[in-house]
């Protein structure tokens, strides 16, 4: 779960650091106080897109810190699976900076990027807000609430494995199925490029040996006159001694003596060594020294292997290695359309086969999503029934399709909130307030199978008031039994239902704006209630109204 959160330079906040606590969570304030701008806190360290506009004014970067405790083997697992480190103790920190030029994500203080960074925060929390609800308006995001249900991930990467075979089986069959006349054209095109490859028998490695080649005979004159003239001055002539000789006559003069000093005996191992290895080098310079001189006709001739391989290069790769590569993939492609016909019907017999299993394994997927959805519109059914809409009738209906991705059902969710009403489709259908509720109830229904232990929800009792309000308060506690929740709300329903309440408020002082975040003891959260409720001065009534509140909802004792 979220332990701490440190927030520096954040927009309206310069320096905020909030410890949150396990259960039930709210964040509270005056409209423009700050409580989006710790969601884009949140959403900045789980690695999301933000921009360089949330860098507080005056300032040249941002910095959000979070500190996870205890958490899950999913999270441990993807920390394996990013090559993170991890800590002993079960936490996790987890830090990125902001700057105008560059950004620094850390984990476990571990330098990482931002896509590593979003990786792990889908395991660390999710954060539910109005994008979800519009999302649920679409129904084709509706057959993935009921794969995850049925928990059908094998089933689901199965069925995909096949699939994407049959498709690359359609794309092979219809590159095969083109006309006479563009395989006629395409044959010649492959010969040629085939032809030209072959003529001229490249090497790997023979672009780099024809330069250095060409670099020596370039400069042949200065090469064979520094060779000669090392090779004199290793092995002299009739007018002078040469290195060899001179190192030769000093050894034996130290070997005279060196029975008679241990140095001598050293010194003269060494020149023996080094008079060895001279005469090695000079018998290797005089046969660098050519005999035959400079050769134009070879230089021409590399000159035009040069500009051959060149222009082979530019159609066919930018190495050899690329070349040659291109000449297999050529040949392999010449002799798919040149025995396309026979290639074809095995294609066709492959796709048939494939088709059969896909569609069988499609079936299998379809069965399990229709005998899940069964339960799940009934749970999802009595969620709402509690979130205060009683005559509420919510169900999934499916229609077949052809053969995708998603296998061969189409799934949407259907609604009736009053009597004597068919279900319709939730976006005809659906206000504000039953959409929020809707979510909430899905997200119930599914909690148990969400290994994610922090969950955010942003606005999820937008449109909703009253009893509504209640139930929604009632229902967010509930989830929030094993797990932690936290909920930017305007609701004071919801803020007495809260283990934890949070006030975030905005204040100007030397010219600049500040936010600060402070945790509410019970007094705080009973003027806060009753600020909510109020509407403007908080009297002596709404404070015991306040008061009222928090006994019923069972948080204050």
């Amino acid at each position: 779960m979220l332990s701490v959160l440190k927030i520096q330079n954040i927009a309206i906040i310069e320096s905020a650091e909030i410890e949150f606590s396990r259960g039930f969570n709210v964040l509270s304030g005056e409209t423009g106080a700050g409580k989006s701008i710790i969601l884009d806190s949140i959403n900045a360290v789980l690695g999301f897109r933000t921009s360089r506009e949330l860098i507080r004014t005056g300032e040249s970067e941002a910095q959000v810190t979070a500190l996870f405790s205890c958490v899950g083997k999913n999270v441990e697992e993807k920390l394996k699976e990013l090559s993170l480190p991890q800590s002993p103790d079960g936490s996790l920190l987890v830090s990125r900076v902001i700057g105008v030029d560059r950004n620094i994500c850390k984990v476990n203080n571990a330098l990482t990027n931002v896509t590593a960074l979003r990786e792990l925060g889908a395991e660390l929390m999710s954060i539910h807000g109005q994008q979800d609800n519009r999302e649920l308006l679409n129904n084709e995001t509706h057959i993935g609430y009921i794969d995850a249900m049925a928990s059908s991930e094998s089933l689901v990467s199965e069925f995909r494995t096949v699939y994407e075979e049959l498709v690359s089986l359609k794309t092979q069959i219809k590159r095969l199925s083109g006309d006479k006349a563009e395989k006629a054209r395409r044959i010649d095109i492959l010969s040629y490029q085939i032809d030209e490859i072959e003529k001229a028998e490249i090497n790997p490695g023979e672009w780099e040996q024809l330069k250095n080649r060409r670099t020596e005979l370039q400069n042949f004159e200065k090469i064979q006159s520094g060779l000669y003239g090392a090779y004199n001055a290793l092995s002299g002539d009739d007018s002078f001694h040469g290195a060899v000789e001179l190192v030769s006559g000093a050894f034996r003069e130290l070997s005279a003596i060196s029975q008679y000093s241990a140095d001598a005996e050293e010194l003269s191992k060494k020149l023996g060594d080094l008079y060895y290895e001279l005469e090695d080098i000079a018998d290797t310079v005089r046969s660098s020294v050519s005999d035959e001189g400079f050769s134009q006709a070879e230089l021409e001739n590399i000159e035009n292997r040069i500009n051959l391989i060149y222009n082979l290069s530019k159609k066919y790769g930018a190495t050899e290695e690329d070349i040659l590569n291109f000449l297999e993939n050529a040949k392999s492609e010449l002799n798919e359309i040149s025995f396309s016909d026979e290639k074809l019907e095995e294609l066709k017999i492959q796709y048939a086969e494939t088709y059969e299993k896909a569609m069988k394994s499609a079936k299998e997927l379809s069965d399990l999503r229709k005998k899940v959805a069964v339960d799940f519109s009934e749970k999802v059914c009595n969620e709402l029934k509690f979130l205060d809409m009683p005559n509420v009738e919510f169900l999934v209906e499916f229609s077949e399709i052809d053969l995708c991705e998603n296998g061969i059902d189409s799934a949407e969710f259907l609604i009736s909130a009053n009597v004597g009403e068919a279900p319709k489709p939730i976006a005809k259908i659906a206000s504000g307030g039953e959409l929020s509720r809707i979510m909430l109830a899905l997200k119930t229904v599914m909690a148990h199978k969400d290994k994610i232990e922090t969950m955010i929800f942003d606005e999820i009792d937008s449109g909703v008031s009253g009893r509504a309000a209640l139930k929604v308060a009632s229902k967010l506690k509930e989830v929030s039994d094993g797990k932690q929740v936290l909920c930017v709300t305007h609701l004071a329903q919801l803020m007495a239902y809260a283990d934890n309440h949070y006030l975030i408020e905005k204040a100007a002082k030397n010219g600049k704006t500040y936010t600060s975040v402070t945790p509410l003891d019970y007094e705080g959260r009973k003027t806060e209630i009753a600020r909510i409720t109020s509407g403007g001065k908080i009297t002596e009534i709404q404070l015991e109204n306040a008061a009222d509140m928090l006994k019923e909802s069972g948080a204050i004792s």
